[in-house]
């Protein structure tokens, strides 16, 4: 890799690193807490100008990965989703296709493997990195590697997930991917745990996910009280 695309220069927020060029698209790695704080709180692993208006046309943008292992994955399926959307083709099209690029790679690539071993039924629990913290209620909040749920259970897994929407998350579980840089955890295990209490209560997905997504999007403008909001929900301090 160059030197311009090692150090690029004249950066600015979101841009951390342009790390590749595929004819004339730029793919720069971004930060993600800072594009969904300021311009897009639906911005999850990556993006596109069709998808996201936030995006220059021309350009492709990866949130910076705690764990730096998907990128060829994110940028494959990218191209795909890019080009035909450039044909016309509509974004639910797209995205399925794209999807189906990407999955057969992370099969490729043996993720699959890693969770079945020969056996038919991947087990959940080996996802599971380190348990966060169990609650009083009963839930038991747990760090996941991200990328394996995308490779054998839901390529569209990101930032976090709980029983109520995931079939494959055990009962009682809440899922925090581990892709999520530290400091921006809390904001989604906020979202998670709100979006969770609402649906236990008969909400549908699409009206608290909604809801969730504006008490994310308060509190990370806000964050002095993330504490007090995470307590309501049920999380307690220590």
């Amino acid at each position: 890799m160059n030197e311009e695309i090692d150090r690029p220069r004249e950066l600015h927020p979101p841009y951390l690193q342009k790390v590749g060029q595929r004819g004339n698209i730029s793919i720069w790695v971004v930060d993600g807490t800072y594009v969904r704080a300021h311009l897009d709180e639906e911005f999850t692993n990556y993006g596109q100008h069709e998808v996201f208006d936030c995006i220059p046309e021309n350009e492709f943008w990866l949130d910076k990965e705690a764990v730096e292992d998907e990128q060829k994955f994110f940028i494959d399926h990218l191209l795909l989703e890019h080009r035909l959307m450039r044909q016309g083709v509509p974004y639910d099209t797209a995205l399925e296709f794209a999807d189906k690029k990407e999955m057969a790679e992370r099969k490729r690539a043996g993720d699959v493997h890693k969770l079945t071993k020969g056996k038919n039924l991947p087990d959940p629990e080996k996802v599971h990195v380190r348990l966060w913290k169990k609650l009083e209620t009963g839930i038991s909040v747990w760090i996941v590697d991200g990328r394996l749920v995308r490779s054998v259970f839901d390529i569209d897994f990101t930032e976090g997930g709980h029983d109520y929407v995931y079939e494959f998350v055990p009962e009682n579980e809440v899922w925090i991917d581990n892709d999520l840089e530290q400091e921006e955890r809390p904001y989604v295990l906020l979202h998670e745990m709100h979006e969770r209490n609402l649906m236990a209560q008969g909400w549908t997905y699409t009206k608290a996910h909604e809801d969730a997504s504006k008490i994310e999007y308060h509190y990370r403008h806000h964050p002095n009280e993330l504490h007090v909001a995470l307590s309501k929900e049920g999380w307690e301090a220590g």
